[in-house]
């Protein structure tokens, strides 16, 4: 009798998945199968696996245990990148001297200059020029970040692929010598790549050089982890990695990437936004909704959208780089700073409140420290003439 019992059990158990009252459940696209995130007020934070709330304290005493924490970002919202700042702080005072930060907007070449700058032999001036090399404009986005990560004497390492690695991909394939190894397979990684890069279930054949080039991001990332989870000058230390929330979601960029090489325990913070302002809806991307079985971060910060607001001071011309000094102005607009200040085209601009112009960079960075009202003074050489320009700078109309 009684082994007929445990017979009758076993049938019962096997026939669970088949009664009427089963159900199939996965991971919806709010990243919780407990709570969807746009449920939370603004700087709550979800632990996803849960569905549970937690305070940013019990955040960071449940990260605490990880060896890489990553930290994804919008990179044009600002509430993304001070929640990056809350986290590296509350990191650094818990284990001081003992956390790093890797950033995607410095490539791997530039660590000779980062470490010279962490040692207080680069200037502010050459620092920002190192970052539009590496990345382009946003300077002014990570300033809290770096000021941060310099005054406590943290450790910056870049992260990101070489110029010279991306062009040995573009002219020889992923099959070429000196590239990091790179895994093509994964399933989950691919469908949502090929969905934001507008591609069919086919994956057609235009998209797969531009997927290509975004594994070569991650792999590199992801090597350049492995890499300080190798080196014994860091042992026992954090790496704080601040990345593209693409590249951290769902694990399978950079973290799975790491993993592979140097396997470790991570955490993955993403900054996320429900609601986008209207006025920022030209900023939204649409992808076609893409099921991906996995969490997409073991926390969810909940972040309003916010972008610098656009009191931006221009000049008001058109500028062409050459091998000659300064900058040649081949157009000024009408009713501009430049106008104004008496700007003709075909000048050359030399130097602006004392800062030399080598690039149109150069003059950006000293406009973006500028607001209303302020005064600049212009040197141009117009006609073999140096000729010296001064004007109470205007809001672009």
């Amino acid at each position: 009798m009684k082994r007929r019992t445990i017979l009758n059990l076993l049938f019962f158990i096997v026939l669970l998945p088949a009664l009427a009252w089963g159900e199939q459940f996965s991971v919806p696209h709010n990243g919780s199968p407990y709570r969807s995130v746009a449920e939370l007020e603004d700087n709550q934070i979800l632990h996803l696996p849960t569905g549970i709330v937690v305070t940013q304290k019990q955040m960071i005493d449940t990260v605490a245990g990880s060896r890489v924490i990553y930290i994804g970002e919008t990179h044009d919202n600002l509430e993304a990148h001070r929640v990056q700042l809350d986290i590296l702080r509350d990191l650094h005072a818990r284990f001081p001297g003992k956390v790093a930060v890797g950033m995607e907007m410095f490539r791997r070449s530039a660590q000779p200059w980062l470490d010279d700058w962490h040692r207080g032999d680069l200037s502010a001036e050459d620092f920002r020029e190192l970052f539009r090399r590496n990345w382009g404009a946003g300077y002014r986005l990570y300033l809290p970040i770096t000021d941060f990560i310099q005054s406590q004497k943290i450790p910056l390492i870049g992260l990101k692929s070489t110029t010279e690695t991306e062009q040995n991909l573009r002219d020889n394939g992923p099959e070429a010598p000196e590239l990091p190894e790179i895994d093509f397979d994964d399933p989950y990684h691919r469908a949502y790549s090929m969905s934001l890069f507008g591609a069919n279930k086919d994956h057609a054949p235009e998209v797969l050089r531009p997927y290509q080039m975004l594994l070569l991001w991650e792999e590199s990332m992801a090597q350049t982890v492995s890499e300080f989870l190798q080196n014994p000058k860091y042992s026992g230390w954090k790496l704080v990695v601040l990345a593209g929330g693409f590249h951290v979601q769902y694990g399978y960029g950079i973290p799975k990437r790491a993993f592979r090489r140097t396997p470790h325990a991570y955490s993955i913070v993403l900054p996320t936004v429900t609601d986008m302002p209207d006025e920022l809806k030209d900023r939204e991307m649409n992808l076609d909704p893409v099921s991906i079985p996995l969490y997409s971060a073991d926390f969810a910060w909940k972040v309003p959208y916010a972008v610098e607001e656009d009191d931006s001071i221009r000049l008001g011309v058109m500028l062409k780089e050459n091998e000659e000094d300064g900058l040649l102005v081949t157009s000024v607009l009408p009713d501009s700073n430049a106008q104004r200040m008496g700007i003709l085209s075909e000048d050359r601009l030399i130097e602006i409140d004392g800062q030399a112009l080598d690039n149109i960079d150069d003059l950006r960075g000293v406009l973006q420290g500028k607001v209303p009202g302020d005064s600049t003074t212009m040197h141009v050489l117009r006609a073999g003439e140096t000729l010296h320009l001064t004007i109470d700078l205007k809001k672009a109309p």
